[in-house]
This record gives C-alpha cells, structure tokens and sequence, in this order.
C-alpha cells in the first residue's frame, strides 16, 4: 500500500519518525514534505499535494502532520473525494470510527499534542481498520460529495 506523507514546521520531525516506521512495516512511504523544518513554511501547499495524491492514487492513504492537524485537515478535505479525520489524542475508538464508519483517507495527526508512540499507536491501528462497508455507511460515505444522493450540492 502507499501512504503519501505531509507536514509542515510543527509536525516535520514526528512525520520523519514516521517515515522510517512505516518503511519499515514494509509501507510504501512518499514524503511530499516539508523537507526541511522552516518556521515560516506554508502548509496548505503541501497538504494540497497529499491530497491530491490520494485521489490520483485510489488505492493509497495520507498521513499529514501538523501543530494540532486542524488547518492540515482543513485544507486536504477541500479535495473533493477526500475524507480526513482528526487525531491529537483521546479515545482510539475515534481513530477506528474514522475508518469504519467514515473511511478516511487521510489522517491528520496533531504533533503537538501527541507522542510518538502514540502517533505510531493511532497510525497503526488507523491503518489496520478497515472499512465496515454496511449499507448505511457507504450510503453515507457517498454522500460526503454528494454524489449517489437526494442531497443538494452545496
């Protein structure tokens, strides 16, 4: 599977740790940045390319990192097929929620407020969860773009 990876100044050297962990899974890991932690870097860019990734790569997940991974998921959800789901702590069932009933696509981790183990907890747990693929889910999950419903485009 490949797992497209973003962050920006605060999230740079958790997302680095991650790299390495999830090569070492056996994930097929792309880094579309920061390369390099600049204070004054702009993250929307760089969550705008992992999102974009996802969507040109369907079989593939994200992980993008920020301070508390709020604008990151902000910006990625912008894309129109993209589905991110918050995590900076707190109860996992949120993480397995996100995937079962939602199917994220992509995870924004908030490197602030989080260490790195349980970055790699909530990863690897958000990676093993799949979707429920219920009736009511997928119905659901469709409408996130409305497509395939009786809702309005808005």
């Amino acid at each position: 599977m490949k797992i497209f990876l973003g962050a920006d100044h605060a999230g740079f050297e958790l997302k680095e740790e991650l790299k390495i962990w999830l090569k070492g899974l056996g994930y097929e890991v792309f880094d579309e940045g920061a390369f390099e932690k600049k204070e004054q870097d702009d993250y929307p860019a760089i969550m705008r390319i992992v999102a974009q990734q996802i969507i040109a790569n369907s079989d593939s997940l994200g992980i993008i990192l920020g301070g508390s991974g709020q604008g990151e998921a902000m910006v990625a959800n912008r894309i129109r097929g993209v589905r991110a789901a918050v995590y900076y702590g707190g109860p996992e069932e949120i993480i397995q929620l996100s995937r079962s009933h939602n199917n994220a696509n992509i995870l924004s981790l908030g490197a602030r407020f989080i260490t790195t183990d349980e970055a790699k907890q909530a990863v690897k747990l958000w990676l093993e969860t799949p979707f429920s693929d219920k009736e009511r889910h997928t119905r659901r999950v469709a409408q996130f773009d409305c497509a395939n419903s009786n809702l309005p485009d808005f």
